[in-house]
């Protein structure tokens, strides 16, 4: 049973499969490309929506060193990515790297817990676009009924017809063909890093001082009608307000790390890539060192234009500058969070249909998935099943549901790719490396350090729900996956090593 369990899929097979006719992507995709995925995908959910959450509830105007200590945690896994992706140059990102060195269980854990990451990833931001483009109606005087609008703080129950309705033409665009959608990213990047600027060179000029103190709060601000000791903060956010201060950091720095996923995507274009050896760990690496400088920039500008206690959830950047007296830049700033968020969720949607087909071409999902189309190149049917499926789930859930449990699934999937990068290392140290983690182990092991602190700092609420995903995952394989793999059929050309 452990012998077929951890079977490992030889890194010279899965580049082999990726030439099979019917099941073969385009390769279009330059180091430029990657680099303006990467940076489509980490700007947006972070700036545009996580900052104004994590500032009230939990870090104040330290929300900045929240970054930084999101930022450092994803520059070590970025490192394993990197050699990964080099290495191995297959579409399903964390999951191939798993079946090619620590086995069949381990990646399909990862495969399905990828699939949740970036499910609910996609939601997350399609809800947030959602809450800027209404804000954009209110600003011309249109009023979204409740019905259909977010529902985010809202006791009408109803369908967020906007976030929907995004999520549904972003898919289209995917099945047309990757070229098409890097030239849309292309734009809206341009775009998006230009309304970055804005508020950073804007509200530079609209900070002040009293709003910084404290720097670093000890404890969360009274609102109206809540206590300090309501269960239902507690229950909503996961930890107590006494949690403020540097466990206060550390807590948040758990929540704006939805924000650094973006590297993790890219990696998940590597089939699709011309020169991957080259472009990916210049993709992965470059796109989070730019972003990461802005994050800290922007967290620290709007923190000082609005004292924290009164930033708002939805919008808070746009709602910032409205609060200064700037409704001119609250409306750009609305529009460009709403073209930028545009990328995000279309990069996280791709992602997510790339490691459905990965998982569907190796067997451990049904086979009819990852058949390309004989015309686009592109594996329609996931994206068609996963974009429906999506655009209900980002209709019916709350944000604050979504944020924290694509966090820990991101964090899982770093603590399986750096001990992977410890296991190929050792069991196939003849593999050409065009990239190769530094120090190694100890890059490796302090991003598992890393990962592991964040996920501990995780509500409990969201750890349950995780676990009750990852046993469902472990259900779906041993009724279907265990038996259906390519592996475990001897469709596999040359034989496999077993760890």
């Amino acid at each position: 049973m452990s012998s077929t369990l951890f079977r490992t899929k030889k890194v010279e097979q899965s580049i082999l499969d990726t030439e099979e006719p019917e099941h073969a992507l385009k390769k279009s995709l330059s180091a430029l490309d990657l680099t303006v995925f990467g940076v489509g995908v980490i700007i947006g959910t972070g700036i545009f929506v996580l900052t104004g959450t994590v500032a009230k509830n939990n870090a104040g105007p330290a929300t900045a060193l929240a970054f930084v200590a999101a930022g450092v945690a994803c520059a070590l896994a970025a490192l394993c990515y990197a050699e990964f992706a080099s290495t191995v140059p297959v579409a399903g990102s964390a999951y191939t790297f798993s079946y090619a060195s620590l086995g069949e269980l381990p990646a399909w854990i990862i495969g399905w817990d990828l699939v949740l990451e970036f499910a609910l990833g996609t939601a997350v931001v399609a809800v947030g676009w959602s809450g800027y483009i209404q804000s954009l109606m209110d600003n011309a005087g249109w009023q979204m009924p409740a019905a259909l609008g977010s529902r985010e703080g809202s006791d009408v129950f109803g369908f967020d017809i906007l976030a929907a309705a995004l999520v549904l033409v972003l898919t289209g665009i995917l099945v047309l063909g990757m070229k098409l959608s890097a030239r849309i990213t292309s734009l809206v990047v341009a775009i998006k890093v230009t309304v970055v600027l804005v508020v950073i060179i804007a509200g530079a000029f609209l900070i002040k001082g009293e709003n910084y103190d404290p720097f670093i709060p000890k404890e969360q601000p009274v609102e109206a009608g809540a206590s300090l000791d309501s269960p239902l903060i507690q229950l909503m956010f996961g930890w107590a307000p006494s949690n403020f201060g540097v466990m206060g950091i550390f807590t948040a720095a758990s929540v704006v790390f939805f924000a650094f996923i973006g590297f993790d995507v890219v990696a998940t274009a590597a089939e699709e890539t011309r020169n991957p050896q080259r472009d990916m760990p210049r993709g992965i690496l470059g796109s989070l060192l730019i972003c990461t400088a802005l994050y800290v920039a922007v967290s620290i500008v709007v923190t000082g234009m609005q004292h924290y206690s009164r930033l708002s959830v939805d919008a808070p950047l746009a709602d910032a500058f409205k609060a200064t007296g700037h409704p001119w830049y609250a409306g750009f700033i609305s529009f460009g969070a709403a073209v930028g968020l545009t990328t995000v969720c279309m990069i996280l949607l791709l992602g997510q249909t790339r490691v459905f087909f990965a998982m569907s071409r190796d067997g451990l999902l049904p086979r009819f998935f990852s058949r390309v189309h004989p015309r686009f190149r592109t594996p329609h049917r996931p994206t068609i099943l996963l974009g429906v499926v999506i655009a209900i789930l980002a209709g019916f859930t709350p944000l604050t549901e979504l944020a924290a449990l694509v966090n820990i699934g991101t964090l899982f999937a770093f603590v399986v790719v750096a001990i992977g990068v410890l296991v190929l290392r050792r069991t196939r140290p003849d593999l050409h490396r065009a990239f190769r983690t530094p120090w190694v182990p100890v890059i490796p092991i302090l991003s598992v350090c890393a990962s592991l602190w964040l996920m501990i700092n995780l509500p409990a609420e969201t750890w349950v729900r995780f676990g009750i995903w990852m046993a469902a995952g472990f259900l779906v394989y041993f009724l279907y996956g265990r038996t259906h793999s390519r592996l475990a059929k001897g469709e596999a050309t040359e034989p496999q090593q077993t760890l």
